[in-house]
């Protein structure tokens, strides 16, 4: 089983017990009250019945008020914010638990670092802002068992991410992880030392493994979400014909998922950066139907697989990456986007957000995550940008 680091705040993400929901007690209860009334009815109102028929008459009464408190308890269970869980005292919810809760929208960081920069922060910030009914988790590798992380951790961005309900951060075991699935003989075999790209391929065939096995989104941490996205089985084209997996949703074990997997170890060749990413994606999409060139801003479908257009998450195309931080005299709208992508491998020039600059990437902050940009930027703490062979 996956294991526990806990760093949100108690209480807030806690199983129910059966316990506390004495719905047989009360049925009990209400259906003695009912007896009570049947068994003494007002004879001046109610002509008395032959046996038989009030006998019947007294089953049928207490089969519907079952049925209909039934009915009612589910509803309730359906209706409630999966969030809003009674406390239990130290007994929180592993990886597995929130991931088989459905629907999750996953990140990853392959690094070793604990402290997440403001951009990290920020997407999984407006994940949890734009989702606020679906779990947000990031996996950590920096992150053991022994790590004590709480709401009290120097570590600035734990504490703001900490503070949102539906936010889980886990250690990041890739072994446990590729249990059962076509990635784990290849993860045995490889040396992750001789490997040239490893934090790139062990992100690509991470999140694969995730969503084969729980189903949900996997975004990468430089994606700001600005709206849900209203598709399930999906992919982000990152210009016409070609498919990026920065960020892609399935429900668990879709088969195009699996077959992504097994084409990972077959092809697999780590010196090329991309060939176990992007261009997987791209091969396998193209291997199930005829790609056509995007005209609008409408969005293709094959296999029932849905081929959103470049407008969905990369308005602003790579070459033009630098424009996020730039002033514009009038800010897009990007009414066509769900998310967009800040193209952070790109930035070789280490451009930051800073406060008062008035850039479209501050803007964005302020808008999608005012809580990374109030705590991280205007507290003092400009954006640090990690080496790029560090940026997933």
């Amino acid at each position: 089983m996956l294991q526990t680091v806990w760093v949100s705040p108690p209480g807030s993400w806690n199983l129910r017990e059966t316990e506390h929901h004495p719905v047989g007690k009360k049925r009990n209860w209400k259906c003695r009250f009912f007896r009570t009334i049947i068994q003494h009815p007002c004879r001046r109102h109610a002509p008395r019945r032959p046996r038989k028929a009030r006998m019947l008459r007294k089953i049928q009464i207490c089969l519907c008020f079952c049925f209909v408190s039934g009915i009612l308890y589910e509803i309730s269970l359906l209706s409630s914010c999966v969030f809003n869980y009674l406390p239990m005292s130290q007994h929180y919810l592993t990886p597995e638990q929130v991931l088989n809760l459905g629907k999750s929208i996953i990140f990853l960081e392959t690094t070793e670092r604990l402290e997440p920069p403001p951009l990290v922060s920020c997407s999984v910030e407006s994940a949890a802002r734009i989702y606020q009914d679906r779990p947000i988790i990031l996996f950590m590798k920096g992150l053991t068992n022994e790590t004590a992380l709480d709401l009290n951790t120097s570590y600035a961005a734990f504490s703001l991410l900490s503070s949102m309900k539906n936010v889980f951060i886990f250690p990041l075991q890739m072994e446990t992880i590729f249990q059962e699935t076509p990635l784990l003989q290849w993860y045995n075999q490889v040396v992750p030392e001789q490997e040239k790209n490893w934090v790139h391929v062990s992100s690509d065939a991470t999140r694969l493994a995730l969503i084969w096995k729980y189903g949900g989104i996997y975004m990468d941490t430089d994606v700001i979400s600005i709206r849900p996205i209203p598709e399930e089985s999906f992919l982000a084209a990152q210009k016409s014909r070609f498919s990026s997996n920065g960020i892609f949703g399935f429900p668990a074990h879709h088969k195009f998922i699996w077959d992504c997997m097994e084409n990972f170890v077959l092809k697999y060749n780590g010196n090329i950066w991309g060939n176990q990413g992007p261009f997987l994606m791209t091969r396998m999409l193209k291997s199930l139907c005829n790609l056509t060139d995007f005209e609008g801003t409408e969005d293709h479908s094959c296999q029932n697989i849905s081929f959103l257009n470049p407008q969905r998450f990369y308005p602003i195309p790579y070459p033009a990456w630098s424009r996020y931080y730039q002033v514009w005299d009038k800010s897009p709208s990007f009414s066509h986007s769900y998310a967009l992508h800040l193209w952070n491998f790109m930035n070789h020039n280490r451009k930051v957000v800073v406060a008062g600059s008035n850039t479209l990437a501050e803007k964005l902050y302020k808008a999608y995550c005012p809580s990374t940009y109030q705590d991280l930027i205007q507290n003092g703490k400009q954006e640090h940008l990690p080496d790029l062979e560090d940026v997933v």
